[in-house]
């Protein structure tokens, strides 16, 4: 249970369905083409990434819309390729995500790659192996990560390093560029790095095509020095956490802390950023501000969250998760409007009675201040 809002309440157990008017926008908005983009040479990515957190077991909701394993989520991969978004976003330590792609991949052949693109990731979580960490290593866990996909290269492997404190990140680093020169993977991406950890990777001649952050309008570390290494260095952002775990959408619009649970390990996480940038109160305001947007647009207070972050410089897409195929038409409502002045002043003037985070990307997860 998290703390939900200024002054200290909790967030308890909430169980609302969502709004009568998010209902009406899918009955009435038009849906937008998803856009694409050239993430890297010779991978062109849909502007909005499906991301598989949802696909590791923390994440089940009710039983009669959960579709987080088994053939259910290899058949909605289908369902998001068919509406144009081709990107999938998994990693060797979200349970059987990779599997499950190579499973949708092995039974729709007319889908693999470079029809699907697949973005995974290499994570070294424990000292030890981060202190001996070696070439043979890292091209055991590629290989893995081609075997369970069903490919023969990875369009792009995202580098994780648990503890700066040992500093063998370079190494790693290097290591997965000999993996791309010798075609076992086609990109090299990093994830949840900060800016001089990235600056001595680049400096030492490693490529980095993307790195994958949190970004969102409760989360603006990218904005302090990210932005400008990645835009000086031809680096793409891929943001996640774009809707905080869900808290960006109309279902929360007017809630009381009181009625909140943390049920999921995203929304655990992102009630605790609440917390940090201004508290239940604050985001209640910037519900509300992003509420009066999306009725302009007649679109969903997420699709204004998700479009704040698609517009920011730099961004290549943005990563959203979903335990079911159910939000897919909201996805490509995403792209059939735009944020004018007025609207990036309406929200701008609530972001500015927050509290801007001061850090850089991912210190505060690692122990440090926000």
């Amino acid at each position: 249970m998290m703390a939900g809002a200024a002054g200290g309440a909790a967030l308890p157990q909430l169980g609302l369905a969502g709004s009568a008017r998010a209902a009406g926008v899918e009955a009435a908005t038009p849906l937008g083409t998803v856009e694409r983009i050239d993430l890297a040479q010779g991978l062109n990515i849909s502007r909005v990434v499906k991301g598989c957190w949802q696909l590791s077991g923390g994440h089940k909701g009710a039983k009669d819309t959960d579709r987080t394993s088994g053939q259910a989520a290899v058949e909605d991969f289908g369902r998001f390729a068919a509406a144009g978004i081709t990107t999938f976003d998994a990693a060797d330590h979200y349970g059987p995500a990779e599997v499950l792609i190579g499973r949708y991949l092995a039974t729709n052949p007319d889908q693999r790659p470079p029809k699907t693109q697949v973005l995974t990731k290499y994570c070294v979580f424990g000292r030890l192996d981060m202190a001996t960490i070696n070439k043979d290593a890292v091209v055991q866990a590629v290989n893995q990560s081609r075997k369970r996909l069903g490919v023969d290269s990875v369009d792009l492997m995202q580098y994780y390093w648990g503890d700066y404190d040992v500093n063998r990140y370079v190494d790693g680093a290097l290591y997965l560029s000999e993996c791309a020169s010798e075609g076992l993977i086609k990109h090299v991406g990093v994830t949840n790095f900060d800016v001089s950890r990235m600056e001595a990777m680049t400096k030492a001649g490693v490529r980095i095509a993307s790195n994958q952050l949190q970004y969102s309008l409760l989360d603006r570390r990218p904005e302090n020095g990210m932005l400008a290494f990645c835009a000086a260095n031809d680096i793409k952002l891929l943001p996640y956490g774009v809707l905080a775990g869900g808290f960006l959408s109309d279902k929360y619009l007017g809630v009381p802390a009181s009625k909140v649970t943390s049920d999921t390990y995203s929304k655990g996480k992102y009630a605790r950023v609440i917390m940090e940038v201004g508290g239940w109160s604050w985001f209640q305001e910037l519900l509300q501000a992003l509420d009066v947007v999306a009725r302009k647009h007649d679109v969903t207070i997420s699709n204004v969250a998700a479009r704040w972050v698609l517009d920011r410089p730099g961004v290549a897409a943005v990563i959203l998760g979903a335990r079911n195929a159910n939000h897919v038409a909201d996805h490509q409502r995403l792209f059939s409007f735009r944020l004018d002045s007025d609207d990036q002043a309406a929200i701008d003037e609530v972001l500015a009675r927050g509290r801007r985070p001061r850090s850089d990307c991912y210190s505060w997860e690692r122990g440090g201040e926000w």
